[in-house]
């Protein structure tokens, strides 16, 4: 099949809210680059920060830039020295692109590469119908996984980065944060183990979805403590482990508080700007493990959610709630900020 000269793509075209559909040129794979035809990409909590141009938008990006960073296609074109892939894989790939060289990614940190690129952030992104991408992040897709599936593999490897970040099995859990992640996390601590699991947000429509997947509580947050109603739900003892995954200041300082002594926060969630907190009482005292998530362990974690889909024990299709021809971009980027939606994808 010839590749066409010209795309769709949905480009950042300067500083401030919004986005552009535009036809664009389609780009040539490099050296160790292949082209993928996107099938399926979804929306990310990073794609709605670019979106709307919060403060970390627009400290760290630079436009005109094609956005969005989880697909699924197949391989259309290999560059010169391009390995492992063959035109017409089925494909979703990591979009952390290492260097390699720094001192993280030879002793085994590469997810938190010093001079990391991303796609769709620091390089051209996959909203779009054609994307580049180096091979060695090309990670193969089994045929039997629906696109729509395949595409939120990487929002999924938050998940599991963030949930298995220490012991599971018979511990006690708070989410912060019912997004499409927190969601996401919410099954896997019902498929392994957890108890009780305890979930907050401000949307009634994804508490609801919480309960679903696996939440024994839920606590809606415009109307009750979340610190009180974890305490009491834990006979005051707190819980073994706070996933906190909104980046919200109010949940930040919530987290510290919901913990039992000895217990872990782990913070996958952005936040906007700077956050006070009481580290004195709320961390040093009670003796906790504080922990930052980013990306993906390259590539453990895909080994990881991998064998969770294959086996059944978590299935991501509830997550997925809409999908948009790329054409309505905006009606899909103006549900995702109303968070009455859980996962959304655009199909090309």
């Amino acid at each position: 099949m010839t590749t066409p000269s010209r795309m769709r793509a949905l480009v950042k075209t300067a500083p401030g809210a919004g986005a552009e559909l535009q036809v664009v040129p389609v780009p040539r794979p490099g050296p160790g680059e292949v082209l993928v035809k996107v099938a399926v990409a979804s929306i990310c909590g990073t794609d709605v920060h670019i979106y709307e141009w919060n403060a970390w938008a627009a400290g760290r990006m630079r436009t005109p830039i094609v956005f969005g960073h989880e697909f699924a296609g197949h391989v259309v074109a290999l560059g010169t020295g391009a390995s492992g892939v063959e035109v017409g894989d089925y494909v979703s790939a990591e979009s952390h692109v290492i260097c390699g060289r720094c001192y993280q990614c030879r002793t085994g940190q590469s997810h938190i590469c010093r001079s990391c690129s991303i796609l769709g952030v620091d390089r051209q992104g996959c909203f779009a119908d054609y994307v580049v991408v180096p091979a060695a992040n090309v990670w193969h897709n089994p045929p039997e996984l629906a696109p729509e599936v395949a595409s939120i593999q990487e929002p999924f490897g938050n998940a599991v980065d963030t949930v298995f970040a220490d012991g599971v099995p018979g511990k006690s859990f708070l989410v912060l944060g019912c997004g499409p992640i927190g969601l996401m996390a919410v099954a896997l601590l019902r498929a392994s183990g957890a108890t009780p699991i305890i979930a907050a947000d401000l949307s009634d429509y994804r508490l609801a979805m919480a309960m679903n997947l696996g939440a024994d509580h839920v606590i809606d947050a415009k109307s009750a403590d979340t610190v009180s109603r974890t305490l009491e739900l834990t006979g005051g003892e707190g819980v073994d482990a706070v996933l906190e995954m909104s980046g919200a200041r109010t949940a930040i300082t919530q987290a510290l508080k919901a913990a039992r002594n000895g217990g872990r926060v782990t913070m996958l969630g952005l936040p906007a700007g700077p956050v006070a907190l009481d580290l004195a009482e709320d961390f040093v005292f009670k003796g906790l493990t504080l922990q930052g998530i980013t990306g993906r362990h390259i590539f453990e974690t895909w080994y990881t959610a991998k064998a969770f889909l294959a086996s059944g024990r978590v299935d991501l299709r509830p997550v997925i709630t809409h999908s948009y021809p790329i054409e309505v971009f905006r009606e899909a980027f103006e549900l995702a900020i109303t968070g009455k939606c859980g996962k959304i994808v655009l199909t090309l």
